[in-house]
């Protein structure tokens, strides 16, 4: 079965996006394929490079960076909904005058069109 995996809450304050990541960990280890992960709305917040838990906290970020590295996973930010919440690549930065950006591979900006081509080779689109 081929997934493509969304996630619509942030990384801290809900566990949504980890649940996620324990998802599509399972779902791998049973033989399963992650076509995609998409961050959308307040999702993209998982993504941002800045986010620094403390020692002695369960860094999510990381964990979503080591999976998309270990398994070949895209994870896909919805450009729209990163912006507006100052989720910035490199290139948005540029493009919009910022020194500084906050989003850095794996992690790629996209937008719906790579959300619908996902869906479109998925058999079922899990939704955080």
């Amino acid at each position: 079965m081929k997934f493509l995996i969304q996630v619509n809450r942030p990384a801290y304050g809900q566990s949504t996006s980890f649940q996620a990541l324990s998802f599509a960990k399972a779902a791998l280890a049973a033989g399963h394929e992650i076509i995609s992960v998409f961050f959308y709305q307040d999702g993209v917040l998982s993504t941002n490079d800045l986010t620094s838990p403390a020692s002695d906290e369960f860094d999510l970020m990381a964990a979503w960076r080591d999976f998309a590295e270990t398994n070949q996973v895209p994870l896909i930010n919805c450009v729209s909904a990163a912006l507006r919440r100052g989720v910035l690549s490199s290139v948005e930065a540029k493009e919009n005058l910022q020194s500084h950006w906050n989003l850095n591979p794996p992690f790629i900006m996209g937008g719906l069109g790579e959300l619908v081509t996902g869906i479109e080779k998925a058999d079922r689109v899990i939704n955080f």
